[in-house]
């Protein structure tokens, strides 16, 4: 009886990403087209879609110093409580050279109750934590992570509270979250304040003495490696380098309004006259931006960010006497003279996208990679 040996079949071939070139010369190229091409880029192959997800890319990117700032936006429209996200794309006009701004969409939250407010907002690397809320009056320790290089929503470790309208902020790669919570019990007297690893995953106390405990925080920024946040009643700060906690100083609390960011050192926001100011940390004083003269006064409603070390700002357009309102960006491009002054020049301004009347910018953001 004779045996007859099936041969195995060939292996299959490994998939190319360009024809004719070496993958890691494909990949050096590929890496070099600007992120806002990527969704036309993917419909040209298999290999290079599964590419553009990859930490391959992203990792070649930053090496070759390709990676960019995107902008991020999280709104609230009525008759729709859900937290509603979009990322500003440039988009060329048909009948233009020039280039137009707009926000795109991008997936919501998957599973998560639609009327959470309160939540704080802190970016680590590639992704954006969106961290508690209250739902129902109930605040929540649940935390959600997009990650913005595929757009998709993942859970990560709830907070060891719950909370809502805590202050947030990132200092070496690790988030720190401070109020938000009453202190009517030892657990959230012991974890009024806590700091997230992404590494390890784990949430820990840290620890506070009683008589800076807020539970309203309105506002919240990382300076010179110190978190400040601030409350209904003047604000703290505190330096996880020595685990000293301190109160803000005077200058900073009298003068911060709304909504800010920091830029060189240099911490932005708009007065109770709606112009925007600087608070040079160094000198200790505030002082008005100047040379964006034609812009709004923004009393209510308005955001910023440092976008790559250039200073962007949000704000809701209600005039009109239409169901719609416009959603404001501009991009200023900041500089201190050598006398202190703060100087701003204008880069573009657009309307980036169109909502109901009614609807409210909740925060804006940018992540590199």
């Amino acid at each position: 009886m004779s045996t007859s040996i099936v041969a195995e079949p060939p292996p299959l071939p490994h998939p190319v990403l360009i024809p004719t070139l070496p993958d890691d010369v494909a990949i050096n190229c590929l890496a070099r087209i600007p992120r806002s091409h990527h969704p036309i880029l993917s419909l040209v192959s298999k290999p290079i879609r599964s590419l553009l997800s990859s930490s391959l890319l992203y990792t070649t990117r930053s090496l070759l110093s390709c990676d960019h700032h995107f902008l991020y936006l999280c709104l609230r429209v009525p008759n729709n409580p859900s937290l509603l996200f979009f990322t500003l794309h440039q988009s060329p006009l048909p009948t233009t050279t020039t280039h137009r701004h707009i926000l795109v969409p991008v997936p919501p939250i998957p599973s998560t109750p639609p009327s959470v407010i309160g939540s704080a907002f802190a970016i680590v690397d590639h992704r954006i934590y969106v961290l508690g809320g209250s739902v129902n009056d109930v605040p929540s320790p649940h935390v959600w992570a997009l990650n913005c290089r595929v757009h998709a929503w993942e859970p990560a470790p709830k907070m060891r509270v719950g909370r809502e309208f805590p202050a947030a902020g990132v200092i070496g790669g690790r988030i720190y979250v401070i109020g938000g919570c009453l202190v009517d019990t030892w657990s959230r007297s012991r974890n009024w304040a806590e700091v997230f690893d992404p590494k390890t995953g784990s949430w820990n106390p840290v620890s506070s003495q009683i008589e800076v405990r807020e539970k309203w925080m309105h506002a919240s920024a990382v300076i010179d490696d110190k978190m400040y946040a601030m409350a209904d009643r003047g604000g703290v700060k505190y330096n996880p380098a020595n685990q000293i906690w301190e109160s803000v100083e005077t200058e900073v609390d009298l003068g911060w309004r709304g909504r800010g960011c920091v830029i060189d050192g240099v911490l932005y926001c708009y007065d109770y006259l709606g112009k925007i100011r600087g608070f040079d940390t160094k000198k200790g004083e505030w002082r008005e931006l100047r040379g964006v003269e034609g812009l709004p006064r923004f009393l209510c409603g308005a955001t910023m960010t440092n976008f790559g070390g250039k200073l962007v700002v949000v704000w809701e357009e209600n005039g009109g006497s239409g169901k719609e309102m416009g959603i404001q960006c501009v991009e200023i491009v900041v500089e201190r003279g050598g006398d202190g002054e703060l100087w701003g020049t204008i880069g573009w301004s657009d309307v980036v996208l169109s909502v109901p009347k009614g609807s409210s910018i909740l925060h804006c953001m940018a992540v590199k990679f």
